[in-house]
């Protein structure tokens, strides 16, 4: 299980921290999203039971927890990489019927 991870394991000396790689891991996903704008939050919600704007509000949810303040737009900003309105009209398509039946199957 996730919770039961525990991300400040210290590294050795010399190697990067656990956050570090952590952070690494993120802008890497964040560039991998933006390579593939192609798959559209639908797929990934159907897929992965996460989107883009899953992260966004995971980030908001940990700059909370730090006590630093990030709205929700902001945090979309930084995971799309452009305002979300700007990526929707670039990006995102009509979802099809078959990705709609899908999502609703994925609901309790």
């Amino acid at each position: 299980m996730a919770e039961d991870r525990n991300p400040t394991t210290a590294a050795a000396p010399g190697e990067a921290s656990a956050e570090t790689l952590e952070a690494a891991v993120f802008r890497r996903l964040l560039a991998h999203l933006d390579e593939h704008t192609d798959v559209q939050n639908i797929d990934l919600m159907n897929l992965a039971g996460f989107c883009r704007n899953c992260l966004s509000k995971w980030y908001v949810a940990a700059a909370e927890e730090q006590g630093v303040p990030v709205d929700y737009e902001a945090a979309r900003e930084i995971v799309y990489g452009m305002p979300y309105s700007e990526w929707k009209e670039k990006h995102q398509r009509e979802a099809t019927p078959e990705q709609l039946a899908a999502m609703q199957a994925r609901q309790p």
